[in-house]
């Protein structure tokens, strides 16, 4: 499903009709948080072949595969690699496409009720548990090093632990997409730029979710580069007395575009602000909390605090250190626009930082 099942509000018809007929349910990046991920029958996130393999096996080995408002582009198929079966059943707000027959004026909640009410239900099917991207073992555990100098591997480990319900979650364009493999607790809200890859959105659209639901926890995930951007947002959210949770990655620049193109080029790099300092520069008097984070230790330190005022993480990371699927999404994106023999290969492929 995309993000219409969120639009029309149909979320819960959905996991009603995948109870009844104990079948598994997916979601593109989009749609991430959508549906309950504690849910029994969910699978995680499909991206074609960038898919966790029980999630690739269960949607194109469908033999009645629904499709909710999909909205195939690059960045929600995997780079084209998507493979829905052909028979699959296409349904939007206010219509229906089923095989060669379109059927207008087929308002979406209303269609899927309809369903639900009647199809049987089904028995003996035992649902199989949804895997994380990210391992969910926490970079606080107790085989954590403090003194460790701070990885992307570690970092992502210690939000999964941090993540609660309730929560609204926002993820900017570039090395966090790594939240995407988060197991998010129930009643999450997802805020992503996904289709349009917005870079600095997301501090500007904090301000807005902090304004419409200030009794919820909000958190922003982003990027040295795309902070940058809209940095002044943050003026704004300070003199409304906001108290979102801002993790912000210093990697020295736009360390998802090096997997495109320009590995160690000047263009793919950016100032490097005293961006912990930023809050009482943007006001003298806030009582916000900030944080550099350099190792596990500074990190499990930064997530102790309490959220009683905004607190902003700045955590210095290596330049090409990134999760393997971001890694290997830039890479690939790179092969797709600049094919096999482009100027991206193979030196500048970005790799494990050593």
């Amino acid at each position: 499903m995309d993000a219409d099942a969120d639009r029309f509000g149909v979320a819960s018809e959905l996991m009603a009709l995948a109870e009844k007929m104990q079948c598994p349910v997916a979601v593109i990046n989009t749609a991430k948080g959508v549906i309950d991920e504690t849910f029994p029958h969910y699978r995680g996130i499909y991206l074609g072949r960038a898919s966790e393999p029980q999630v690739r096996e269960a949607i194109e080995t469908s033999d009645c595969l629904l499709a909710i408002g999909y909205r195939p582009i690059e960045v929600t198929t995997g780079d084209f690699t998507a493979a829905l079966p052909a028979n699959t059943i296409h349904a939007r707000g206010h219509s229906v496409d089923l095989g060669d027959d379109n059927y207008q004026a087929a308002t979406l909640k209303e269609v899927l009720k309809g369903v639900v009410d009647s199809v049987p239900q089904a028995k003996n099917r035992a649902p199989r548990p949804v895997a994380a991207v990210v391992a969910s073992t926490r970079a606080d555990g107790p085989h954590a090093d403090p003194s460790a100098k701070l990885t992307q591997a570690a970092y992502w480990r210690a939000m999964q632990g941090y993540l609660r319900e309730g929560d609204v979650l926002f993820v900017d364009n570039g090395t966090s997409y790594a939240l995407f493999g988060l197991r998010f607790p129930p009643k999450c809200t997802f805020v992503g730029s996904v289709n349009w890859g917005s870079i600095g959105y997301s501090v500007g659209a904090l301000l807005g979710t902090l304004t419409a639901a200030p009794e919820r926890r909000h958190i922003l995930f982003v990027g040295d580069g795309s902070f940058q951007v809209t940095a002044q947002e943050l003026s704004t959210i300070l003199r409304h007395d906001h108290k979102p949770v801002i993790f912000l990655i210093n990697n020295g620049g736009y360390t998802i575009e090096r997997g495109y193109l320009g590995k160690t080029e000047p263009y793919n790099d950016i100032a490097n602000w005293s961006y912990a300092d930023l809050p009482k520069v943007f006001r003298r008097d806030t009582q916000a909390r900030s944080f550099v984070v350099k190792t596990v230790g500074d990190l499990q330190n930064a997530l102790r605090s309490p959220n009683d005022t905004l607190i902003f993480v700045e955590s210095t990371m290596h330049r090409y250190d990134a999760l393997a699927p971001v890694m290997n999404s830039s890479n690939k994106g790179a092969d797709l626009d600049y094919g096999p023999r482009g100027p991206q290969r193979p030196d500048n492929q970005l790799r494990p930082a050593v």
